[in-house]
C-alpha cells in the first residue's frame, strides 16, 4: 500500500520536474537568445591586390577601411559613409616616372534611396574625393594634386528574373584646367546571387563602362568612348549575425582603342587584362 502511494505521488508531479534521467537535475528550458539587431551601421576593412578606380589601376597592394550609417527614420532613407584606400606598394607611380610615395584616396559619401518605380530601385548620391597623402607628392600628376573633386551619381537596380540589372551614371565637377577628374562616367552590368549553403553565397557579375571626358587628366586617349569591361565573383561568408567575410576576384579588360588601355604613363600592360582580388570584412551594428 505504501509503495502504491509513493508511485502515485511521483507520477503526479509536474512533467518539468520529472524530466531528465533519474537522479539528475531537471532539464530547464533554454534562455531565449538575444536578437542580433541591426541599427543601420557597418564598419569594414579590406585588402586588395590592386586599387582600381573607374577601370584605371592607380596602385598595387592596397588596404581599405570604411564606416557607413543609414538613417531609416528620415523621409527618404539616407546613408552617409567614409571610405579610405591606401596603397602599400605604389608600383604604378614608380613605373610611370613620378615619385613612389604611397597613393591614397578618401571618399566622403551621402546617398538617398529614392524608392522603387516601374520595378527599378533608384538611388541618388554625392561623393567628394580627396587625396590627403598623395597630394603632398610634388611629382604626382595633376588629378591628385588638387583639393579633390565632387561627383553626383545616380544608381538603379532591377530584377530580370535570371539576374539583376545594375547601372550607374556619374558626373564629376572637375576639369583638366582645375587638375581634377571631370565629365560623365556610365556603367551597366548584370549580377546574379546564389545561395551555396545557409552561410555561404556566391555573387557573379559582368558589365562595361563608357566615359565622356571623365578621365582626361590621366587617360592617354582622351575624349569619349568605351572605357573598359569587367568580370567579378564574390564569395560572402556569414561568420555570425553581424560579420561577413567576402573574398573576391575580378578582371578588367580594355582593348587597345578603349580609353582605359594604357591610361597612365607608358606602362599599358597595367591598364588592360588586369586580374585582381582581395578580401573584405564587414561588421554591422
Amino acid at each position: 500500500m505504501k509503495n502504491l502511494l509513493l508511485l502515485s505521488i511521483i507520477f503526479a508531479l509536474p512533467g518539468g520536474v520529472r524530466a531528465g534521467d533519474w537522479g539528475k537535475a531537471p532539464v530547464m528550458d533554454k534562455a531565449p537568445v538575444e536578437e542580433c539587431l541591426d541599427l543601420g551601421g557597418t564598419i569594414g576593412v579590406g585588402y586588395h591586390t590592386n586599387y582600381i578606380f573607374r577601370g584605371i589601376r592607380l596602385a598595387g597592394d592596397t588596404v581599405s577601411a570604411n564606416v557607413n550609417y543609414t538613417f531609416d527614420g528620415l523621409l527618404i532613407p539616407t546613408s552617409f559613409g567614409i571610405n579610405y584606400f591606401n596603397g602599400i606598394t605604389n608600383d604604378i607611380a614608380s613605373a610611370t616616372g613620378f615619385a613612389s610615395a604611397g597613393f591614397d584616396q578618401l571618399a566622403l559619401t551621402a546617398r538617398a534611396a529614392l524608392g522603387t518605380y516601374a520595378g527599378f530601385d533608384l538611388g541618388l548620391g554625392y561623393t567628394h574625393y580627396l587625396y590627403p597623402e598623395f597630394r603632398s607628392n610634388v611629382a604626382a600628376p595633376p588629378p591628385f594634386k588638387s583639393v579633390g573633386f565632387g561627383e553626383l551619381g545616380f544608381q538603379l537596380r532591377r530584377s530580370l528574373g535570371f539576374a539583376d540589372l545594375v547601372g550607374e551614371t556619374n558626373y564629376a565637377f572637375g576639369s583638366p584646367t582645375r587638375g581634377a577628374f571631370g565629365g560623365w562616367y556610365h556603367q551597366i552590368g548584370l549580377e546574379r546571387n546564389f545561395g551555396l549553403t545557409d552561410h555561404v553565397g556566391l555573387t557573379l557579375g559582368a558589365g562595361l563602362a563608357y566615359s565622356d571626358h571623365y578621365l582626361e587628366p590621366v587617360a592617354a586617349r582622351r575624349g569619349s568612348g568605351w572605357n573598359h569591361y569587367y568580370l567579378m565573383a564574390e564569395l560572402p561568408v556569414q561568420l555570425n549575425c553581424r560579420t561577413v567575410l567576402t573574398p573576391y576576384i575580378g578582371y578588367i579588360g580594355a582593348p587597345q582603342t578603349w580609353i582605359a588601355h594604357g591610361a597612365i604613363g607608358t606602362w599599358p600592360e597595367t591598364q588592360s587584362d588586369i586580374i585582381h582580388g582581395g578580401v573584405k570584412l564587414s561588421v554591422s551594428f
